[in-house]
């Protein structure tokens, strides 16, 4: 999702604190090096990656071991999903810096042509039949249309966002408080997605969840078992062993299994959406099913399941801070901004924004990076350079590039005002498809939504904080609330 650019909230303009720089050495001065890694034998070697990445080792664990073995942050290696005998290749190279992981987005010596979640791609039948912009690359006429649609989307419902966000989440904190006063701990999970999915209806399809009572119902559970389906085979779960690598990690799920879901929410965005349904065919050149399908993608996948997983490490590690951190949240929402929250209120609260940056870059919603190299090109890390050849799948884990030592002092470490003693960081945010300085748009794949979802994350904290003196909990239930 994305919002206009001059409503995106800017860092604190305090003085800078000194940074580690990045080295600016160009490929040529460094000394070049093979790429370091195998692939193993064929069947043999992506198995036993696999295994490592889900099961005995877990996939932070997974590049961290490969990164000391090589010495080096370039490496080969295989990613999952593995299916023997499909046509799914698991080889790649990971970039595990953010001076390598930087070329992921540099859209001359790469393309994003159907690597959104690596060499694997789910069905096209769970997108309606049509290839949605997130799969295309932006070489296709077809990504431009769908871009600016995008943004499109997302500047028309500014009018409404902030009036429905807090009305949801009102509605959101009025039941987990009367759980509260029943039983020790609220679990939020239910009621933050059914508050995400509401008021991501309202302001994206311009739609009333209530008007169809099947959708009002469990849309939201709709939306989870169609991502579901898609993402099982490249995620790790925690069930037991063997039994997730055979049944869970082994296939590719059909889509039949949630057609159902999906036509509901299809026949709802088309009976209820007409108005953004018609702009898209009028204004955009869609045809009125690339629209209905690229806007429920929009929907379900950018939004609805990037909120489901980001705001619960957002809350979590609010909720459970130690520090002094409420306190100092309470005292900027309240002395900030003006009695209305508004876009242009978040601007007043740094600590706020800050906040929510260091969230994203310790526990980005998506882990994994993907680009295939366009053509041969010449690949660099800090210390040294490497060739890559046209046709080779790189792959960044985010977690691990953001707590790069070389841009982030302590980069283990939840520092809340990391972002407003050193603005220059947001070069390195690259929890959207992009730096979180960079701009979304026709002819790069930043995720169009990167400005409104922090914006969105910030009037979260600043209602909450607005309501509670503090709150207690997990990233998943709530314990204690106390009111203003």
């Amino acid at each position: 999702m994305s919002i206009m650019m001059s409503m995106s909230p800017s860092p604190s303009p305090s003085p800078l604190a000194s940074s580690p720089t990045v080295s600016s050495s160009p490929p040529s001065s460094l000394p070049v090096r093979t790429i370091p890694g195998s692939y193993g034998l064929p069947l043999v070697g992506p198995i036993s990656d696999r295994l490592d990445y889900f099961w005995f080792q877990g996939p932070e664990t997974f590049f961290r071991k490969r990164m000391e073995k090589y010495k080096s942050t370039v490496f080969r290696t295989n990613i999952p999903p593995t299916f023997p005998f499909f046509n799914v290749n698991p080889n790649i190279v990971a970039v595990l810096d953010c001076k390598s992981f930087a070329h992921l987005f540099d859209m001359e010596i790469v393309e994003k042509k159907n690597v959104l979640v690596g060499d694997f791609m789910p069905s096209v039948k769970y997108t309606g039949n049509i290839r949605v912009g997130a799969y295309l690359d932006t070489s296709e006429p077809q990504h431009g249309k769908v871009k600016n649609f995008a943004i499109d989307t997302l500047k028309q419902s500014s009018k409404v966002w902030v009036p429905e966000l807090t009305s949801n989440l009102s509605t959101m904190w009025d039941t987990i408080e009367k759980d509260l006063a029943e039983k020790s701990s609220s679990s939020y999970l239910v009621p933050l997605q059914k508050f995400v999915f509401n008021f991501l209806i309202k302001c994206l399809v311009g739609a009333d969840p209530s008007s169809s009572p099947k959708v009002a119902e469990s849309g939201y559970i709709m939306l989870d078992r169609w991502l579901a389906f898609q993402l099982l085979p490249t995620v790790k779960i925690g069930v037991l062993q063997p039994l997730e690598e055979l049944f869970i990690h082994s296939f590719a799920y059909p889509f039949f299994l949630v057609s159902g879901d999906y036509n509901n929410l299809s026949n709802f965005v088309e009976e209820y959406g007409k108005e953004i349904v018609q702009r898209g065919q009028t204004e955009f050149g869609l045809s009125k099913e690339e629209t209905i399908h690229n806007l429920l993608f929009i929907l379900g996948f950018n939004a609805f399941g990037g909120f489901s997983v980001f705001l619960p490490s957002l809350l979590g590690t609010i909720a459970s801070d130690t520090t002094d951190l409420q306190q100092r949240l309470v005292k900027e929402v309240r002395e900030k901004g003006g009695s209305t929250l508004t876009f242009d209120s978040i601007k007043e609260m740094p600590l706020v924004q800050s906040v929510v940056y260091e969230t994203l870059r310790l526990n980005p919603p998506v882990p994994l990076q993907f680009a295939r190299a366009r053509k041969d090109f010449r690949l660099s890390s800090h210390d040294s350079a490497f060739e890559v050849k046209k046709g080779e799948l790189l792959c960044g884990f985010q977690s691990l590039v953001m707590k790069d030592p070389k841009i982030f002092s302590e980069p283990e470490t939840f520092i809340p005002d990391r972002f407003m003693k050193d603005k220059d960081l947001l070069d390195y945010l690259y929890w959207s498809n992009g730096p979180q300085s960079g701009v979304p748009g026709v002819s790069n794949k930043q995720c169009a939504g990167k400005d409104i979802v922090t914006l969105t994350a910030c009037l979260i904290l600043a209602y909450t904080f607005r309501r509670y003196d503090s709150i207690s909990g997990s990233s998943s239930s709530i314990t204690a609330v106390k009111k203003a």
